[in-house]
């Protein structure tokens, strides 16, 4: 439903900011502001991306959790479609999210509606006893060597014959 929504109201919004912005100051000076939002928010999103991109190394590297930096590489994605799609509405949205605490803002919203069920970076954990002890032992193998024909494994009971 928000989707649909948002799909309705936001084609709405923007022409109706085109209408009124081309009307106060023109055809092109309008036309002239889009495509320079889209230079400067293009040029923004690259810095914002690299910055993203080095902390969520940073994180790999550290063995810490990377939720956050991948969020916010994908809001600065998103950020990105946003200026590159012609409109003030979508503009004025995508330069936001390429606000530090306005990400933080949102990251906040979205990790109070998400739950995680379980994280882990790293080798898996070693099991051990409720003492924390570690059983050693040696094994040896006592498996019969069968060939292909020799029948039921001895398990169960073979078919009978009459």
């Amino acid at each position: 439903m928000y989707l649909f929504l948002a799909l309705l109201l936001v084609p709405i919004i923007e022409i109706a900011l085109f209408i009124q912005v081309g009307g106060l100051i023109g055809l092109w000076p309008t036309l002239a502001i889009v495509v320079l939002t889209a230079i400067i928010g293009s040029w923004l999103m690259r810095v914002q991306g690299r910055l993203a991109l080095a902390q969520l190394g940073k994180s790999f590297s550290e063995l810490r959790d990377p939720t956050e930096p991948l969020a916010h590489g994908a809001m600065i994605l998103v950020a990105g479609i946003l200026l590159l799609t012609p409109g003030f509405f979508t503009d004025a949205m995508g330069f936001a999210l390429l606000i530090p605490p306005v990400r933080a803002a949102v990251m906040r919203f979205a990790s109070s509606r998400i739950k995680i069920q379980r994280f882990q970076m790293g080798p898996a954990p070693q099991r051990r006893y409720p003492d924390g002890d570690i059983v050693e032992g040696e094994y040896q193998d006592v498996t019969p060597h069968r060939g292909h024909d020799s029948g039921p494994s001895g398990w169960v009971k073979g078919p009978e014959r009459h």
